[in-house]
């Protein structure tokens, strides 16, 4: 193992010759690109490897300021490392998000570097470089953005105030200064959110006890009483189940002087939560809704996608899109929702860069959280975010002792997790061990929730999971696009009619045929009776399947722009007449057609 822990002068860099971690997926990827990036270094300088080195450091800190300011005042051949841009990405922040950021751009040849105080904090050893020092220090701040192609964060508890004067002098923040702004208020984000229209809990600031009374004998009990700022996994929430708790409850927030407001209390049946990705030109794109499960107040697992009715995602994910759009600026946005127990989609609170309910798409979807950040932040276009398997489940790894016992238990986790097919380790690399504190996760993809489910109580050996049993569904409603949901969305709404348990899939034969093999081979072990395919496009969804499960497959014909449907109706037939299905179908498919059209 190699490892630097030298601050240099000027500016506080540190260079980027990792250390590696066998329980990261990402530790071939990491390796490989050290190589890289130690090699070239060796290469541009002739001297041994760490004489001279704080001359050497600064130099090449200097041209990648200078490229980043004025690309084509150096050649190609004079930058100190290539890359897919020459703008350079500061993160302020160099924690678990940050260090995955680092691991998503070394993938996409992106330099990312990272400003935190602490000198050996997650993404130090992953990033271009890393800067020592507060993100929320002015001067310091200042400083690393002349460094910067763009800025963006990995935390919203910074020096807004900075980022606005950056921003006046043309330093590109994404996203913009005022959201982060609105977002670190919890009280002017629920008022933001209020003006444009998003369903929320009501809400009240609260500056003195006996204002905490009034607002309690409207709101009722118990009422939720919460800090304006530095809130986060589960710190700056009190609940007062009485007005004689409310003393208590604001005393345990630091008193009515760190500025607290009450929230009436959300009676939710499940939370859940929605990454949507914001690009540039402001086009939106909407990862699938996902159910987190809170333990002690701090995300303890996460499901995707959520085991809720069709109408519920729809609904929830519509929520998300239009209180990001009432934002400013490109990147990833975590939207916590509540479901109510009538049904009711209530925003919970925003956060403006890469989230914990997020983790799972590193392994489940085509383009993870972090890739996405990335891509938004620099102007690429944004990548496809919908799953690439049928079920995924993310797991915290959270201290459960102090110091060395802790690491102990953790790793015992760890090596459980790494002979479960299907799971993935990511140990964020945190030097000191607490209770609580956020120390890695896992992640553990397959063909259902179901079969995930029973993994992760092998993994986790018994330890409770404050999870509710799933109720299994029984109908698979799939098809290839979700430009055919207008129509198969029917299907769905029949069947909640009768409160059968159903689930919603896009499977497409021809963009992802594997996981349309997966999805039909393995519908029958997983409960499901009947799959309900829809025939758009090419129309040949409904005989693929049938031709890989022994359940029943109901063909829907979905209308296109030629031929008005007719030819998705005559390939389920034929492909049906080879299979002994025509009578049954063809009569199934009659009536779903009527019904659809």
């Amino acid at each position: 193992m190699l490892q630097s822990v030298r601050t240099f002068s000027g500016f506080g860099f540190r260079p980027c010759l990792h250390h590696h971690h066998p329980c990261t997926k990402a530790a071939a990827t990491t390796s490989s690109s050290s190589a890289i990036s130690l090699g070239f270094f060796m290469e541009q300088t002739s001297l041994p490897p760490f004489s001279s080195l704080k001359l050497k450091h600064s130099q090449q800190a200097q041209l990648i300021f200078q490229a980043s300011q004025d690309p084509v005042s150096l050649s190609n051949d004079e930058l100190p490392v290539r890359g897919l841009s020459e703008v350079i990405v500061g993160v302020l922040g160099g924690g678990q998000l940050g260090r995955m950021l680092c691991q998503a751009a070394s993938q996409m040849a992106i330099k990312v570097i990272v400003l935190d105080p602490q000198e050996n904090c997650p993404a130090s050893s992953l990033s271009y470089h890393h800067m020592v020092g507060s993100f929320d220090d002015s001067a310091t701040v200042e400083e690393f953005a002349k460094r910067c192609g763009v800025l963006t964060v990995e935390i919203e508890h910074v020096d807004v105030a900075t980022l606005e004067k950056l921003e006046k002098q043309g330093v590109d923040c994404q996203p913009k200064a005022s959201t982060i702004r609105i977002i670190q208020d919890k009280y002017l984000q629920k008022v933001h959110f209020s003006q444009n229209g998003i369903p929320l809990p009501e809400f009240m600031q609260i500056d003195d006890l006996e204002g905490a009374k009034k607002v309690g004998e409207l709101f009722g009990y118990p009422l939720m009483i919460k800090s304006r700022r530095l809130a986060y996994d589960g710190r700056g929430n009190a609940v007062a189940k009485t007005e004689n708790e409310l003393p208590s409850a604001v005393d345990a927030l630091g008193g009515f002087s760190r500025g607290l407001y009450a929230e009436k209390w959300a009676p939710f049946v499940k939370e859940l939560a929605v990454i949507v990705a914001r690009e540039r030109n402001n086009s939106i794109s909407c990862y699938p809704v996902v159910e987190t499960i809170h333990r002690d107040n701090i995300c303890h697992i996460v499901k995707a996608p959520a085991n809720v009715k069709w109408k519920i995602r729809e609904r929830a994910a519509e929520v998300a899109c239009r209180a990001v759009r009432s934002l400013e600026g490109a990147g990833v946005f975590a939207v916590e929702l509540f479901l109510t127990d009538d049904g009711q989609i209530l925003l919970n609170e925003v956060a403006p860069r890469p989230h914990n309910s997020g983790h799972h798409t590193i392994e489940s979807c085509y383009t993870s959280q972090f890739e996405q950040h990335l891509r938004a932040v620099v102007g690429l276009p944004l990548g496809d975010s919908s799953l690439k398997t049928l079920a995924a489940i993310m797991y915290n790894i959270l201290g459960e002792e102090e110091g060395e016992l802790g690491f102990r238990l953790a790793h015992q986790l760890i090596r459980r997790a790494l002979i479960v097919p299907g799971a993935s380790v990511h140990w964020y690399d945190k030097p000191e061990m607490r209770k609580q504190r956020k120390m890695g996760h896992i992640t553990i993809v397959g063909n259902s929730l179901g079969n995930i489910e029973s993994d992760l109580a092998t993994i986790v050996e018994g330890k409770r999971l404050d999870d509710k049993s799933a109720v299994t569904p029984r109908v698979g409603i799939i098809m290839g696009s979700d430009s055919d949901l207008p129509v198969m969305k029917s299907a769905a709404e029949f069947l909640e009619m009768f409160d059968v348990p159903h689930e919603v899939r896009i499977v497409s034969a021809h963009r992802t045929p594997e996981l349309m093999f997966s999805y039909a081979s393995s519908a029958h072990e997983r409960g499901i009776q009947v799959i309900i395919a829809g025939a758009g496009g090419a129309a040949h969804l409904p005989g693929m399947v049938a031709a890989l499960t022994p359940l029943p497959v109901v063909g829907v014909p979905v209308r296109a722009s030629t031929l008005d449907g007719i030819d998705s109706l005559l390939s389920i037939v034929q492909v049906y007449l080879c299979l002994n299905y025509i009578l049954p179908t063809f009569l199934c498919s009659s009536l779903f057609l009527f019904y659809a059209f």
